[in-house]
């Protein structure tokens, strides 16, 4: 019976472990360089979807963010989740638009 218990509980306590394939990442700072970056790639895939009618536009949206996770993470060896720089690019059209109007003036400029 007290095996029982045990095995029971240790069922449970797994069950209460977050998932391995769901990892959480430390949201820490962006650098000015990463937010260029990652400007650059979301309006050159147009992920605000302003050139025309996509099918699945969330599975599209979906598709560019992970693109621009391992770009991130190739170039400047920190990985960060799709939501944080979701809410990143929400964060910097709608509550930072002198820092949004910045990275795209620079980078028309380097163009």
């Amino acid at each position: 019976m007290a095996e029982r218990l045990s095995a029971s509980s240790a069922e449970e306590s797994l069950e209460l472990q977050p998932s391995r394939s769901r990892r959480r990442y430390k949201a820490t700072n962006m650098a000015f360089e990463e937010m260029v970056e990652m400007v650059s790639i979301l309006r050159r895939e147009d992920y605000d979807g302003k050139k025309g009618p996509y099918t699945r536009p969330n599975m599209r949206k979906d598709k560019i963010m992970s693109s621009v996770v391992t770009a991130l993470e190739q170039k400047f060896g920190t990985k960060r989740a799709k939501e944080q720089l979701r809410k990143r690019w929400s964060d910097l059209k709608s509550r930072e638009p002198e820092q949004y109007w910045r990275i795209k003036k620079l980078l028309k400029k380097s163009k």
